[in-house]
């Protein structure tokens, strides 16, 4: 349950978007102010001040089928130890509770032993990949329209993600592009552009298409990766990109949604 005794725990609005970008880039992620307008506007995104100062955030982000991601946990640095991160995930499994939600989140290796115990049970793995400097300009991809890339996205998931995909759709800088067999959404983050979600029909076409998106851009990539293929990360691999870090995916509560296949690359451990 949500703590009584401790400091105010209070559900933000879109007006909070520009404090929770300073949380954000304190910590050196990639979310955006269009980014936190969506979680404000679509979601339940709980915080805890500091006199006029944001200091914790935690989010609950629901999708169709009573299903909701948890995201969005910061604290910032002169506030972290304090349980205040402990207190907003309450709030946000408290919501999702009264909703009847199933949640679901990607976590750190060290938020993955926190989550465990609160019953979230391992599901699939994640690896962020960055490419940081792109091949020589190549010919563009050819561009895909949205109802296609939702509709793949239901089919691989099983949730209908239509109002997120449109959000990303619609921002500056945004495409969607599709190769044979394969379709992804490229988008503007704060450090980098993030190359999801990616479906393809195989490993070669996914490959394909990640190599015609690079060699489009101009700037540093990212690349959220789902391990199950291991062909595709060592093909990433193998054109330059790093890992930077894991993620777990993990669910709490049973799954309601049936998943048709396993994408390539994900809309962002934020995201689902």
């Amino acid at each position: 349950m949500v703590a009584t005794d401790g400091p105010r725990i209070v559900r933000l609005g879109v007006e909070d978007a520009a404090a929770g970008l300073v949380l954000s880039t304190e910590a050196h992620w990639n979310q955006t102010i269009e980014d936190w307008r969506f979680f404000l506007s679509e979601g339940f995104v709980f915080g805890i001040r500091d006199g006029a100062r944001l200091a914790a955030t935690a989010a609950l982000l629901p999708y169709s089928g009573n299903n909701a991601w948890i995201s969005m946990v910061l604290v910032t640095e002169s506030h972290r130890r304090r349980g205040l991160a402990t207190q907003l995930v309450d709030a946000c499994l408290d919501t999702a509770r009264k909703e009847r939600l199933t949640c679901w989140l990607d976590a750190t290796p060290d938020g993955a032993k926190v989550y465990g115990p609160l019953g979230f049970i391992p599901t699939s793995q994640l690896r962020r990949l960055k490419l940081v400097s792109p091949g020589q300009a190549g010919t563009m991809p050819a561009p895909a329209t949205l109802d296609a890339l939702c509709l793949r996205d239901l089919r691989a998931t099983g949730l209908d993600r239509t109002a997120l995909l449109s959000a990303f759709a619609q921002r500056s800088g945004s495409r969607i592009v599709a190769g044979d067999g394969s379709i992804a959404l490229v988008r503007d983050g704060r450090t980098a552009r993030h190359i999801g979600p990616l479906f393809a029909d195989d490993t070669a076409a996914a490959l394909n298409l990640v190599d015609a998106i690079a060699c489009s851009e101009t700037g540093p990539v990212l690349l959220d990766a789902v391990t199950s293929s291991g062909a595709f990360l060592d093909g990433l691999s193998v054109a330059g990109w790093t890992i930077e870090r894991p993620f777990q995916r993990m669910r709490l509560g049973s799954a309601t949604a049936m998943a048709g296949e396993m994408p390539f690359a994900v809309a962002g451990p934020e995201f689902g």
